[in-house]
């Protein structure tokens, strides 16, 4: 009889075509030409969620934050990891854009400064700065144009009164600056104290700025999906019992996470007050 009632809903099954389809969530990771790198930055995140949640995770790859943010306006993803300026700018012109979490640094804490480096037998007077050629990373990094501006302001000086040039990454910025082309560059203040030993000295930081969010987009996310994601990952333990697990994760997601909200961008807001950054370097 059992056999029977098995063979029956299997036979209705086949002809109506019906499937227990998880929902599908559509995640873009950090913008990288290796994509073998993402994945492995990134997997281990989200198989947990897709264990935890039993929802599929489909990662969308951009080879830039500008294509990542036209991809979330246009409603082809749901959930990005970003940086704080590429969020403020996604914020301002798709309100539906929701930072989740904020992604602990190693430090425990949930923001970073941006630090302005020379090299350390420089001469370098941070004073009202006149045609200095700066290196900096990319137009929509946070510690790009946008910090080396807010840290010039501060000693009555701006980008617009010096050159500046987009060198990519962080280390390239540092090492840009220890081989002598540059005379100052601006990037992560952590990234920068590594390179200590090369003769890069950090000279002025900015405030703190918000870490590294997972941002959901409320025009294609269910509300109790997004708080389910929420909770799944400000509930890891990154002292105690998942500390094995975490092992695996990428460098920037594997310490932990607290919930987010938009005031905390304000302090980006501030920096880009009067302030219009170029996609290109000036020489």
């Amino acid at each position: 009889m059992r056999r029977t009632i098995w063979l029956t809903i299997l036979s209705v099954w086949c002809l109506t075509g019906t499937s227990f389809a998880l929902e599908v969530v559509r995640f873009a990771p950090l913008p990288m030409e290796d994509r073998e790198t993402v994945v492995k930055q990134f997997r281990p995140m989200t198989d947990y969620l897709q264990q935890h949640l039993g929802i599929s995770i489909e990662y969308v790859y951009a080879d830039s934050y500008a294509d990542i943010l036209e991809k979330f306006r246009n409603g082809d993803i749901d959930l990005a990891y970003l940086r704080p300026l590429p969020y403020v700018e996604l914020r301002a012109s798709h309100p539906q854009a929701e930072p989740l979490i904020h992604f602990k640094e190693a430090s425990g804490q949930t923001t970073y400064t941006c630090g302005l480096v020379v090299f350390a037998d420089s001469t370098f007077p941070l004073e009202n700065l006149l045609d200095k050629k700066l290196a900096l990373t990319q137009p929509l990094s946070t510690c790009g144009y946008l910090s080396a501006n807010g840290l010039l302001r501060q000693h009555g000086s701006n980008m617009e009164s010096n050159n500046h040039r987009y060198l990519g990454k962080h280390d390239a910025v540092a090492l840009a600056v220890v081989q002598g082309p540059y005379d100052a560059g601006v990037l992560k203040t952590s990234i920068g104290k590594k390179y200590a030993h090369l003769g890069l000295k950090v000279i002025e930081e900015t405030a703190p700025l918000p870490s590294f969010a997972l941002v959901g987009n409320k025009a294609t996310l269910k509300p109790e999906l997004m708080n389910q994601i929420r909770h799944a990952l400000i509930a890891i333990d990154s002292e105690g019992k998942h500390r094995e697990m975490l092992a695996d994760w990428g460098d920037n997601i594997r310490y932990g996470a607290i919930p987010s909200d938009d005031t905390n961008y304000d302090v980006i807001r501030e920096l880009l007050e009067g302030v219009t950054i170029p996609d290109e370097g000036n020489f």
